[in-house]
């Protein structure tokens, strides 16, 4: 299964979708929408409604994408599927490289996450003013250090789940509700003993549409990342 979750993406959700159908056709597709009021969920349905394999929950009470990707790891868990695939809705990730993750996922039996990764041999960013590059490196790097995750990505979101690891969390427990919670995950299932991998990606700044990472949201999940450095 893959999961996308979205907040006023109209202007890229149906090439999302249409890409996802094209990169894996026999995969089913959950869009999670937070309300969006740019109609996003409104274009995805439309869709859903001529293709079965294509789901839209919108969610009218919640917000954030923490709280958003436990919800579709939860319908991958209630549905049993094997794996469980997430990627950004702005298609700043390429759907096309999500099969060289489930490949590796499926070759190796004994990995529990694979991560797209942006600082591996072979990962790109395209489109990146140079402090923005910097910003990220640095994040990543402290995280990696201190939280000792064995992957230099953390904070990328295309990523390939066992969905059976999954299962073994509690996903109530789960602390971080913004972009930190893509830290934290890989920490909880580090702390069980989780086999990680990570395979190079091509990330490319987003075309249309607005960034949902604000200053604010930046500063609150560095304060997140820091706190499960102690924890």
């Amino acid at each position: 299964m893959v999961g996308v979750c979205t907040y006023n993406e109209a202007a890229n959700i149906r090439a999302m979708i249409e890409q996802l159908r094209a990169s894996l056709p026999e995969a089913d597709l959950l869009i999670v929408d937070d309300n969006s009021p740019d109609g996003t969920a409104t274009i995805a349905s439309e869709l859903a409604d001529a293709d079965p394999q294509v789901r839209v929950t919108v969610r009218k009470h919640e917000r954030g994408l923490g709280s958003a990707i436990r919800c579709a790891m939860s319908d991958a868990i209630e549905h049993s599927y094997d794996y469980f695939l997430n990627l950004d809705g702005d298609l700043s990730h390429d759907p096309a490289q999500l099969p060289t993750l489930l490949d590796r996922a499926i070759a190796n039996p004994e990995t529990d996450v694979v991560v797209g990764s942006r600082y591996v041999a072979g990962g790109t960013i395209v489109g990146w003013p140079l402090r923005r590059r910097i910003m990220s490196r640095m994040v990543n790097a402290f995280a990696t250090l201190c939280l000792r995750l064995p992957v230099k990505d953390c904070s990328g979101s295309m990523r390939c789940y066992r969905v059976e690891s999954l299962r073994q969390l509690n996903l109530g427990d789960w602390n971080c509700r913004g972009y930190a919670l893509l830290e934290e995950l890989l920490v909880l299932l580090d702390r069980r003993g989780a086999v990680m991998t990570e395979v190079p990606i091509t990330f490319t700044e987003r075309q249309q549409g607005q960034s949902k990472l604000t200053l604010g949201e930046a500063a609150r999940s560095a304060f997140q990342i820091v706190r499960l450095a102690f924890k």
